[in-house]
């Protein structure tokens, strides 16, 4: 059986949704991974092409989301409140994308005050 993966879940996708966030920043890191950064923090990865998300989440959204098929705690990144999604989990592309979204709003939320006056989003 083979796993649509939503266009978020893909190099295309995932690298054109990031650079619609404000002073969002991609790099490719590791194994090629498409990394995305603000203010040089990671907020959220694609592990491969396709292939799962990784992202920081909230400490509620991350005992909720583990408890579902397709999500689990992302290996290295979990003890700082990160899961990875994959194409197998209930949530629709939509949907990865809003915690990404939150995921870039926490990420820079705990940035310096200076750095977000320097990015603008202070």
């Amino acid at each position: 059986m083979t796993t649509l993966h939503p266009a978020i879940m893909t190099r295309p996708g995932f690298e054109a949704f990031i650079l619609t966030l404000p002073r969002a920043t991609l790099v490719r890191q590791w194994r090629d991974d498409s990394v995305a950064k603000i203010g040089g923090k990671i907020f959220a990865l694609l592990d491969r092409d396709p292939g799962e998300v990784w992202l920081k989440v909230s400490d509620m959204a991350y005992e909720l989301l583990t408890e579902l098929d397709g999500i689990r705690p992302a290996p290295y990144f979990a003890r700082a409140g990160w899961v990875a999604i994959s194409a197998a989990s209930p949530l629709r592309g939509d949907e990865v994308e809003a915690y990404i979204a939150e995921a870039h709003r926490l990420v820079a939320s705990k940035l310096s005050r200076k750095v977000r006056a320097e990015l603008g989003l202070a």
